[in-house]
């Protein structure tokens, strides 16, 4: 009989978080339960009640995660941008796979139509914190916001995108990339009005 590796606790919360991830990836919100990523990482229903508490607080322990992390990948294209090794379009592409691609707007959208809104907070908070730590000039919000408001409309888009962007696209004989492209042109123009930002 085989036995299983002892995690620690954070070593068994991060491989819950990596499956639930990995299920949201796969097959949509609504199998990231509890059971599930239980069987995905060979641990008991009951000993991620003992670290999420519910199948509620496993979601918002991924949403948080995925936050962090796609919030870290963006931190690191922004800083490429800056230094000239990036573009414009790779902080559009990453925010829009992480919307798309990596769950985060289908997440997003389950939580709320499950009446889970707070399960939102640690997304909206993390890109507010990687905002303000990019803009430390706007963290008093006492004038303008540039790179707040293009976050915002860059985030929207993002998030819509993911629900509905392609098929919309398409109806309107556009091609699918069209939110991209337009997010780029967005991005661009801010960073061109105000230097400070690239």
């Amino acid at each position: 009989m085989a036995t299983r590796k002892r995690l620690s606790p954070e070593e068994s919360r991060t491989a819950a978080l990596e499956a639930a991830r990995h299920l949201l990836i796969e097959t949509g919100p609504q199998s990231v339960t509890l059971k599930a990523v239980a069987g995905r990482i060979g641990r008991t229903h009951a000993n991620l009640l003992h670290h999420f508490g519910s199948a509620s607080g496993l979601q918002k322990a991924l949403a948080q995660h995925l936050a962090e992390t796609v919030c870290e990948t963006i931190k690191e294209a922004v800083r490429a941008s800056r230094a000239g090794l990036g573009s414009p379009r790779e902080v559009v592409d990453l925010t829009f796979d992480a919307f798309d691609k990596e769950g985060a707007g289908a997440l997003a959208s389950w939580m709320l139509l499950t009446g889970n809104e707070d399960a939102l907070d640690p997304i909206v908070e993390t890109i507010h914190e990687l905002v303000d730590e990019i803009a430390p000039e706007e963290v008093s919000h006492d004038g303008v916001q540039a790179l707040h408001e293009t976050t915002l409309t860059l985030v929207l888009l993002a998030l819509g995108n993911a629900l509905m962007g392609p098929a919309l696209a398409r109806s309107l004989g556009l091609p699918d990339t069209s939110a991209r492209d337009r997010a780029e042109r967005l991005l661009v123009a801010s960073l061109a009005r105000d230097p400070a930002q690239a």
